[in-house]
């Protein structure tokens, strides 16, 4: 791999994000129509590789049932509203209403109220009683406080989803969360996440996890970058968790862990690169925050944007453009990308000659400066 001289005394790698590639057609070309993009992990299938991001703005009980209903994933956040609140609608109008100024103070305010581990397991109770696959997220930091009412009100994914997330985890202040004896305990899959090294993502890989998220979560709502200096463009961070997979299906015997890119994919070309790249489904936030359904109001913001000493997020104001259906399946009444997202990734797939998503993950792929 090429370094790049950026001193005398440091190098490093130059690192592609999504909008600085492009996908190359084949010799081939398909009807949209007769390509797959079903996704599964465990026993668990998807008719579409779409995970909808853990975020108060994003996904309620409500929109996690209609996602689900919509061949998707709604991941619910167990440290959000929904287990701090009877009912959080009152809070989530208010949200919608505040001064940018103001945004970040009150949401710190609003987030000091306790998790609850009876609306834990009753969040959980409303989206089973739907019928459709249940999935929830809690920060490494919250996983062991919390993981008994999350596996006794009977999930079928859970998600442990931080701004970084190590296997190698050091404190002197807590005992760290053991992955690897956690994930062995544990009758239901397990994604974890984010990482955005080769290194990283492969002891993950060892603890035993059913899917690694990749990146750092946020996207649009996160400022990350500005406020600690951490950034591995989506592309290259894709690709180099997608090679320790394969290396690490050698060293297991054929263990296949799937990798779930995480956060900046704001359209339907994003979405099919990080599967060119190598992802196995993506989590989005920003295009479904844009739904009339979504409990933002059309205001999106992540876990990033309430912590309490170091905010690395912040509440941005999107607008609503469609429904949930409209955004994901169409038709679309834009041509940005925004809507329609499953019809178009059908669509790149089918322009450039492949059927299913495995294949299309060994399309070739070309850098591309990004069009101003």
């Amino acid at each position: 791999m090429t370094q790049v001289e950026i001193g005398r005394g440091k190098s490093g790698r130059r690192a592609y994000a999504l909008d600085e590639i492009g996908i190359v057609p084949s010799r081939r070309t398909r009807d949209p129509e007769e390509v797959s993009i079903s996704w599964q992990i465990d026993a668990y299938r998807f008719d579409s590789p779409l995970v909808a991001s853990p975020m108060d703005s994003v996904v309620s009980p409500q929109t996690a049932i209609e996602i689900g209903r919509l061949g998707g994933l709604g991941v619910l956040d167990l440290e959000g509203l929904w287990t701090r609140y009877e009912d959080p609608a009152p809070l989530l109008e208010e949200v919608a209403t505040l001064d940018t100024a103001a945004a970040t103070a009150r949401l710190q305010e609003i987030y000091t109220a306790p998790i609850k581990d009876e609306l834990i397991g009753r969040r959980i109770e409303e989206i089973r009683a739907a019928g459709v696959t249940t999935a929830v997220r809690l920060s490494p930091q919250r996983t062991v406080q919390h993981h008994k009412a999350v596996i006794d009100a009977g999930v079928d994914i859970f998600v442990i989803r931080g701004t970084t997330v190590s296997a190698e985890h050091v404190s002197g202040r807590a005992e760290p969360l053991n992955l690897k004896q956690f994930i062995y305990e544990l009758d239901v899959p397990v994604i974890v996440g984010g990482c955005a090294t080769y290194t990283a993502a492969l002891h993950l890989m060892r603890t035993g996890a059913a899917g690694v998220l990749v990146g750092f979560g946020g996207g649009a709502s996160h400022t990350t970058r500005n406020v600690l200096g951490v950034v591995v463009p989506m592309a290259t961070a894709i690709s180099d968790v997608a090679a320790a997979r394969r290396d690490y299906m050698d060293e297991s015997g054929g263990r296949y862990v799937h990798v779930v890119a995480d956060g900046g994919m704001g359209g339907s070309g994003d979405i099919a690169k990080a599967i060119a790249c190598g992802a196995d489904a993506v989590m989005v936030g920003s295009p479904l925050a844009r739904a009339t359904e979504a409990p933002g109001r059309g205001f999106h913001w992540g876990s990033e944007a309430h912590h309490p000493e170091l905010p690395r997020g912040k509440r941005v104001e999107f607008g609503t453009i469609g429904t949930l259906r409209e955004i994901l399946h169409g038709p679309s009444s834009l041509a940005d990308g925004s809507m329609n997202l499953l019809g178009a990734l059908r669509r790149t797939m089918a322009t450039a000659g492949y059927s299913d998503l495995k294949e299309f993950q060994r399309v070739e792929v070309v850098v591309a400066p990004p069009q101003r």
